[in-house]
């Protein structure tokens, strides 16, 4: 979703990260890439579909608190997000709320 789309109090969770690495890093694989050229890479990073609660957006920028309260900056330019359903949002926030520190994916 666009970051114009987005509204504070929104929670939303990544759907993919964006990467450019220099094509040197390919060296040998057959690709004729001159050494300056980058090669975009798509990832799904693994913190993708932990809810993240919306709290300020300044675009490109992206500003949200996770479940355990920490605050994360998503570029928009770089992460592609998406809105979650707000009762099952809520419900997991809930649930990551009250899990123990230790067992929590984080940032």
């Amino acid at each position: 979703m666009a970051g114009e789309d987005l509204a504070c109090g929104d929670y939303v969770s990544l759907l993919n990260e964006t990467v450019d690495m220099p094509s040197y890093f390919w060296d040998g694989w057959g690709a004729s890439l001159s050494p300056e050229e980058l090669v975009r890479l798509r990832l799904i990073p693994d913190r993708a579909g932990q809810p993240l609660r919306v709290i300020a957006i300044c675009l490109p920028f992206v500003y949200a608190k996770t479940p355990n309260g920490e605050m994360v900056i998503l570029d928009t330019r770089r992460m592609q997000l998406v809105r979650l359903d707000r009762k099952c949002a809520k419900l997991v926030w809930r649930e990551l709320r009250q899990a123990p520190r230790e067992s929590k994916g984080g940032y």
